[in-house]
């Protein structure tokens, strides 16, 4: 109780949301205050907000004020809670919308009974962690034929503004077998918030989601807050219940902003294009908490990178990218089969899955880059072969069949009508495959 009593009146300065305040040194009647704990400001108006410890210089303590700092003079008091951040945990949780103070943000009965787990942890122990040999089946086939998605794997989805991340991570999220879902936005726009919602009612799976929600007028440190919970409350789901659980966050980018705004604020040297030296291990710390658990069920975690003016070395893909296990490239509304690379495919193509997989993942891939090429013949008014005619039907096919985001597909029927594609284009001696695979899968009817 004693940090509860303790109060602390001396406010030496208020630049943005930061608020300064004199500390006397630790105590008994002074508990010692500790980096990332919360406190409560309360101004003599009435004000009242949760603020974070974001630095401690000797009797000087630095916090990051949740609400802002408006109405907050040098008369007010800082009472420190002597913790971190920490967030609801329970099976009552499922179907809720947190914000990013853990507060809630639906119109459900409040949770103040429910248990608190804290937030930010270190990732698990690596000798608890099982190597990745499962697949997270998302009925999209430019990922699970050509660039499979696997449980304890992270990935990012590289894209632009304008282009439709959103709508496809919650396909993914809605078409993926896990078990629970947890979804963390990061400064939404409203309308993108009701979307995610909305999806998730209508397909029946929000009974088993969490969402973790900052919308673009909330406080940015709320921003900052949304990884670790929606983190936090994965790994429990995981550990405890042996659920398969799959992560979704978006936008990482505006995350590392986020930081940025706060390291300006605290007067901090950036590194690269304004973001702080520490944007690396504060991603990867994120990142990292991806496993399978030998103990437990698995957490995932698929979330949104979008790479401001398509730049793919801008500091937050350049450092994610050294982080994850590869990436989903998104633009002009398609997943790109060149740009998209999903490092863990190896461990269960073939693996579990039908022992054609493989080959057909090579050669559709072999006969669509042929067909980019043969493309290109055709706009340079080169002649075209007769196989060079096959690869541009073929082309038009695979873009037509496989490459919109919004073509829904259980990977077996997506292995069959690759064949099909690849029957209605080529000649079986055309494919260069395993004889005794041709001859158990190619449509003859279709040739």
């Amino acid at each position: 109780m004693a940090h509860t009593l303790t109060r602390y009146t001396d406010i030496v300065e208020i630049v943005g949301d930061l608020l300064k305040v004199r500390v006397a040194r630790a105590s008994a009647e002074a508990p010692t205050i500790a980096y990332d704990d919360l406190a409560l400001v309360e101004g003599v108006d009435g004000f009242r907000s949760l603020a974070r410890v974001i630095k401690i210089d000797r009797e000087q303590v630095s916090l990051q004020v949740f609400s802002g700092t408006k109405g907050v003079s040098t008369a007010s008091t800082v009472q420190f809670l002597g913790h971190a951040m920490r967030a609801a945990y329970s099976t009552n949780i499922l179907g809720r919308v947190f914000r990013g103070d853990g507060g809630l943000l639906d119109a459900g009965p409040e949770l103040d009974d429910e248990p608190k787990i804290p937030t930010g942890g270190p990732s698990v122990n690596p000798a608890r962690r099982l190597l990745a040999s499962k697949m997270i089946r998302t009925d999209v086939p430019m990922i699970d034929v050509f660039n499979a998605l696997v449980e304890s794997q992270k990935i990012p989805i590289f894209s632009v503004a304008g282009e439709p991340y959103n709508q496809l991570l919650a396909r993914i999220g809605v078409q993926a077998d896990a078990d629970i879902i947890v979804f963390g936005g990061l400064g939404l726009i409203f309308d993108d918030y009701y979307f995610f919602r909305r999806q998730f009612e209508d397909a029946g799976i929000f009974a088993r989601t969490v969402m973790f929600v900052n919308l673009s007028a909330d406080p940015v440190v709320e921003r900052l807050l949304v990884p670790d919970m929606a983190l936090a409350v994965a790994e429990k789901f995981a550990l405890e219940e042996g659920k398969r659980v799959l992560v979704l966050l978006t936008d990482m980018t505006a995350y590392a902003d986020a930081m940025k705004e706060v390291g300006i604020a605290m007067e901090a040297v950036p590194s690269n294009r304004g973001y702080m030296g520490d944007l690396y291990s504060q991603l990867a710390r994120r990142y990292e908490k991806a496993a399978d658990y030998r103990e437990g069920g698995s957490l995932t975690i698929l979330t949104v990178t979008t790479m401001p003016g398509g730049d793919v070395t801008h500091p937050v893909p350049d450092n994610t990218g050294y982080i994850t296990e590869g990436q989903f490239y998104l633009h002009d509304g398609v997943l790109d089969p060149f740009g998209s690379l999903s490092r863990l495919k190896q461990h269960v193509i073939g693996k579990v899955t039908r022992e054609d997989h493989g080959q057909v993942m090579n050669t559709m891939i072999r006969f669509y880059s042929g067909a980019k090429d043969a493309q290109q013949k055709q706009a340079m008014a080169f002649e075209l072969s007769d196989f060079d005619e096959k690869l541009l039907r073929f082309g038009d096919l695979f873009r037509e069949r496989f490459m919109d985001i919004n073509v829904s597909l259980p990977l077996e029927q997506a292995l069959d009508l690759c064949w099909q594609t690849m029957a209605e284009c080529f000649d079986p001696e055309e494919l260069l495959m395993k004889q005794q695979l041709i001859d158990k899968y190619f449509p003859r009817e279709a040739a």
